[in-house]
This record gives C-alpha cells, sequence and structure tokens, in this order.
C-alpha cells in the first residue's frame, strides 16, 4: 500500500515556473515507478510525465518534453515535477501516481497505475 499526497501548487504567470512535490508512505516507494497527470476542466485525466524505481529513466508527453522535469529521491519518499515555461493551458489539477508495471512497459494509461494522490491545483495565468 502507498499514500500519496502532493503539494507545491499555486497560481503563476505565463513564462514561469513551479516545482510540485508528492511525498508517499510506505517502504515500498522505491519499488514503484511514479507518474504525473494533469486534468483540466472539462477533459480527460492525461499523462504527462513517468520515472523509473532508480530515477534513472524518463518519459514525458510531447507537451512538456523540454519544460517540465521528473525526478525523485528515495530516501524522502518523494517525487518531484519541475515545470518551467509555463502556459496557460498548463493549468489543471496535478496528480501523481504509482505503478507496479513494469518501467519499460511505459506505462502512460490512467488504469496501468495503482496508487492515486487527492491531486494539487496550478493555474496559469496569461
Amino acid at each position: 500500500q502507498v499514500q500519496l499526497v502532493e503539494s507545491g501548487g499555486g497560481l503563476v504567470q505565463a513564462g514561469g515556473s513551479l516545482r510540485l512535490s508528492c511525498a508517499a508512505s510506505g517502504r515500498t516507494f522505491s519499488m514503484y515507478a511514479m507518474g504525473w497527470f494533469r486534468q483540466a476542466p472539462g477533459k480527460e485525466r492525461e499523462f504527462v510525465a513517468a520515472i523509473s524505481w532508480s530515477g534513472g529513466g524518463t518519459y514525458y508527453a510531447d507537451s512538456v518534453k523540454g519544460r517540465f522535469t521528473i525526478s525523485r529521491d528515495n530516501a524522502k519518499n518523494t517525487v518531484y515535477l519541475q515545470m518551467n515555461s509555463l502556459k496557460p493551458e498548463d493549468t489543471a489539477v496535478y496528480y501523481c501516481a504509482a505503478t507496479s508495471r513494469g518501467f519499460w512497459l511505459r506505462p502512460r494509461e490512467r488504469g496501468e497505475y495503482d496508487y492515486w494522490g487527492q491531486g494539487t491545483q496550478v493555474t496559469v495565468s496569461s
């Protein structure tokens, strides 16, 4: 069992930066690949980024590639999402999630993740 709590959301102007954190409980955190998703009003939840259990592998949605960076610190049971050059279309509730599926499968569907946080709101003003 893994419990996830996101933080770091807020209001930022276009072009600005935010860093989201996701704190995990449980001693098995390092066994899970982790992902970030987001959901804008009236839209489906979409994949943003994922990172392997060791932190050595990452992949991103095309919409955020080059602007967002996912990382993790297994000693702190925390995964991060550094968001730079934010755009109004990045406005959404951001969720972190944990998956037991093999990272080489590149899980990016909502149903492939086993545990979810409650989300943190990110609003980017123009």
